[in-house]
Parts: structure tokens; C-alpha cells; sequence
């Protein structure tokens, strides 16, 4: 069944998408490819332009909401942290004191995800490469921080944040196109963090003086060090809610445009250390242009995919989209707190290819490929390797001064019992080149494949043809198949 399913998609060369029912209209091989066109998505048309980059495999994942999906494993782990805050900060009526928010749209303004937090014009983390743009004033955003402007703006001051974001990435077992975020913000008024303490009544949350290394310039070091302290007692209280008691934490220091002072939690867990979140002392200019100008706060970001796989044993993020029930039905317990460890669902080996292709000087990143072979291949690929670059030895010039790049596609079926025979692998794999809206992108040995379909054997080289490029080959890998 899957693997004629594989033939079936080589052959038609079409788009593997598991989801082909919930592609939004105008989410093609790479939705946005054609400026003047409009794609529609959650209700809205958004007009496409230069910048507009998100595939049709992305798009798919758009309103999944793995993180309301009950017993989901990142709805466990987002209801965890959820009772953890309900039941340790309680509002002066008996409420709780943080509100949540887990429904709010993934699209947002480019404003919202960058300007609002400080993010200079000019940052790297604005490429376009890096995102998926619907066009120049849209996007899929790339962290739940997008709804912290507004959310303060709202009035509110104390609030979580949970949802799906989309960064474009590597291929491993670590990787995905989209994945989940819970973002907590906390504000205080002098009242509120200097109360119980002595002489509190005689401090001030705000001076003027410079910034160093520990403390904004609008802020006293009094109040850095109490907001600092209440930080990182809510979190590592609410790790070891999750993790238990007697847990070994450790903080870096580091550089997020949004806080400062900023800090990595790293957790010793099973003799390793293992980054779980980042937080810090919220910029006073993004809290002042919220309209909070007399409050004082902190805000920390943890990804629940990360979390999931540390608890639970899981061992590739593309688990997390599966439907096999197999999967699924392990993680409906009775109480979110009970301990759970994931089960293998396949026992076969993976399948390896080996492609070689030119790349264009410019315009060009190494996530449009791997973008590519997502959409191409979908949840099939595990990992992407880089083994090997080179140069024309004849023709570099005359190729636009192109690069040259041998990647390694590893091939698992995770949540099923086929075995993914090289064969059926070649003929998916055939339909990279012929599938790819990189013009500029030349794999090589496209024709050997899509003519025989079986993978070369270890070692193995084809001298090119005559419709090939003139030193064009291409060799592939893979374990013998049953």
C-alpha cells in the first residue's frame, strides 16, 4: 500500500502532503511563488507578492492545533504548566492569577512579530530565508512573542501564551517546519514587587543611569534583582513540576532583543545538560509603548516539543503529527501528571540517498532546499546531511560562479510497519528535481532515476549521458532491502 502510494506520487509528480484535504486554495508546491496571486488561509486573502515563500506542506499544518488536541502529548504538557500556574498564582478574589490564551492566529503582521519586540530592521532573524512570509507586511509567526504587545496593550499583566509557530530549518529528528511555543509574561507595579520587603516603601522601580551588563538604564538594581529572583523561582519551580523535585538547573547568560538581563535555563537531566527555555527582564521600551509605563516585568519562552521528547522518551519531532493510533492511544492517561514512555512504532531500517547539484550564487539558501524535499518527501525524510561541497572544476565561472553541494537524504517510516524499499525511495526521491520551484537549482542524475527508478549500489557512479550536464553523476546508498 505505501509503497505503490510512493509510485503513484513519483510518477503523477505531485506533492506529497498527508494532508492534501486541508491544503488552503493557492498553497502549491510553494504557495506565494507567483507575485499578483492570493492565497486565502483561516478566512482571510492575503495578496502574494516577492516575499511570499510558504509551501503547501506548511500550509497544511495551518489550524492543527496540535496543543488543543486532547491527549495530545503537547497538550499534556501544555495543560501541566497550565494547573502548575492556576494553582500557584492566585489572583486576590480566588482566581487565577495568569489568564491563557492557546487560540490565537498563527498569521500575523511583520510588525507584530519583529517591530513590536525591538527587533532591529537590519536582524537576521527577519530573513526570508529563515520565515514563511505570506508577503511583505504578513507572516506565519515565527514565536508565540508576537501577542505580547498586544496582549499588554489589552490591560492584561500576567498571561500565558501557547501556539504553533513556523521557522524554516534544517531536516533532522529535532527539526520541523512548525512547532509549539508557551510564552509567559508577568508585570509589577512598585506596590506589588516591593511589597514585604524592608524599607519598600522607599524603592523605586525606575532611574536614569546606564546599561551594563546586569541592568537596563531605566531601571534601579533593586528591582532588577527582585524581578530577576521571582523569574527564575517561577520557573524553577514549574521544571520541577514537570521533571520532580532534586533537579540540577543552571543559567547562561545571553542576548534576546526583547529582554535584558537574559537567560538560558539548562536542566541536568539522566547525566546531560539540556536547554529548556529562555527568559529575562522585559525591555522597558516595549513595556512603556504597550502602555504600561509604571510596571516592571519578565518574560520567559519554552518549546513543548522539546519539553515532550525530554519527558517522554520521544525520539523524532515528526511523531507529533502522526495519526497512527499506535502512537496516539499512549498518551491517553487518566491525569496529565501520570509518567508515560513512548513505545517504537517500527522496527525496520532507514533507506539512504545521496544527490549532488549545483547551486545559484545568489537568492539562494539552504533552507529553500530543505523546504523542497519536505515537500517532496514530507514526514518520509528524516534527516538531511551536507557531506560534501565542491567546485566545477572546468566550468565554475560559467556556471554564475556556482557552488556545488552532495547532500544525504535519510529515509524512515516511523509511524507504520511497511518497509520503505529502495525502490519505492528512488522513484519518490526521482521527484526532487523534477518538483523543485528552484529553477536555479541542477540536481544531477534526475534522468537516471526517472528512467530506472532502482538506486545505484554502494560506491557505484554512471557515466553521464547526453542529455545530462557534461560531468554529471550521481550514486546512492542504501541498505538491502526485504
Amino acid at each position: 500500500m505505501v509503497c505503490s502510494a510512493l509510485r503513484r506520487v513519483a510518477h503523477a509528480r505531485v506533492y506529497l502532503v498527508r494532508t492534501a484535504s486541508g491544503v488552503p486554495r493557492g498553497s502549491g508546491p510553494a504557495a506565494g511563488a507567483a507575485p499578483g496571486g492570493v492565497l486565502e488561509l483561516l478566512g482571510r486573502a492575503y495578496p502574494q507578492d516577492d516575499y511570499s515563500n510558504v509551501s503547501g506542506r506548511v500550509l497544511a499544518c495551518v489550524g492543527r492545533n496540535l496543543h488543543n488536541r486532547q491527549h495530545h502529548p503537547l497538550w499534556l504538557i501544555k495543560e501541566r504548566v497550565k494547573q502548575h500556574f492556576y494553582a500557584q498564582y492566585v489572583g486576590r478574589f480566588g482566581t487565577p492569577l495568569f489568564s491563557v490564551y492557546d487560540d490565537l492566529s498563527p498569521v500575523v503582521t511583520t510588525w507584530q512579530n519583529f517591530d513590536s519586540l525591538l527587533i532591529p530592521g537590519e536582524h537576521p532573524s527577519r530573513k526570508k530565508g529563515d520565515n514563511y512570509y505570506l508577503n511583505r507586511t504578513h507572516m506565519l509567526r515565527a514565536h508565540t512573542s508576537a501577542h505580547q504587545w498586544d496582549l499588554l496593550r489589552a490591560g492584561l499583566d500576567a498571561f500565558l501564551v501557547v501556539g504553533d509557530v513556523y521557522r524554516r530549518d534544517q531536516v533532522d529528528s529535532r527539526h520541523y517546519p512548525v512547532f509549539h511555543q508557551l510564552e509567559g509574561v508577568r508585570l509589577f507595579s512598585k506596590h506589588e514587587l516591593f511589597a514585604g520587603i524592608k524599607d519598600g516603601e522607599s524603592l523605586q522601580l525606575f532611574e536614569q543611569s546606564s546599561r551594563s551588563a546586569r541592568k537596563q538604564e531605566t531601571h534601579t538594581m533593586e528591582a532588577v534583582k527582585l524581578v530577576e529572583f521571582h523569574l527564575k523561582q517561577t520557573l524553577t519551580r514549574l521544571v520541577a513540576h514537570l521533571f520532580g523535585d532534586g533537579l540540577d538547573i543552571r543559567w547562561i547568560d545571553c542576548y534576546f532583543p526583547f529582554t535584558h538581563p537574559s537567560f538560558e535555563m539548562e536542566i541536568n537531566f539522566h547525566g546531560e545538560w539540556l536547554e529548556v527555555l529562555g527568559c529575562g527582564v522585559m525591555e522597558q521600551q516595549l513595556v512603556n509603548s504597550a502602555g504600561a509605563q509604571d510596571r516592571i516585568g519578565w518574560a520567559f519562552g519554552l518549546g513543548l516539543e522539546r519539553l515532550a521528547m525530554i519527558l517522554y522518551d520521544i525520539p523524532d519531532i515528526r511523531l507529533f503529527w502522526s495519526e497512527d493510533e499506535r502512537f496516539l492511544k499512549q498518551f491517553r492517561l487518566s491525569d496529565v501528571n501520570q509518567k508515560v514512555t513512548f513505545q517504537p512504532l517500527s522496527k525496520y531500517p532507514a533507506v539512504i540517498n545521496d544527490i549532488s547539484f549545483w547551486l545559484p550564487s545568489e537568492n539562494y539558501t539552504e533552507n529553500d532546499f530543505y523546504d523542497l524535499v519536505r515537500t517532496i518527501g514530507g514526514d518520509l525524510v528524516e534527516k538531511i546531511d551536507l557531506i560534501d561541497k565542491f567546485e566545477h572544476p572546468k566550468h565554475g565561472a560559467k556556471i554564475t560562479r556556482a557552488g556545488g553541494r552532495t547532500g544525504r537524504l535519510l529515509w524512515r517510516l516511523l509511524a507504520t510497519d511497511w518497509l520503505l524499499k529502495k525502490g519505492s525511495a528512488g522513484r519518490l526521491f526521482s521527484a526532487v528535481p523534477s518538483g523543485t520551484s528552484l529553477s536555479s537549482v541542477t540536481p544531477w542524475g534526475h534522468q537516471q532515476l526517472s528512467r530506472g527508478g532502482a538506486l545505484a549500489e554502494p560506491g557505484h557512479t554512471r557515466p553521464a549521458t547526453a542529455t545530462e550536464s557534461p560531468t554529471a553523476t550521481w550514486s546512492g546508498r542504501c541498505p538491502r532491502g526485504r
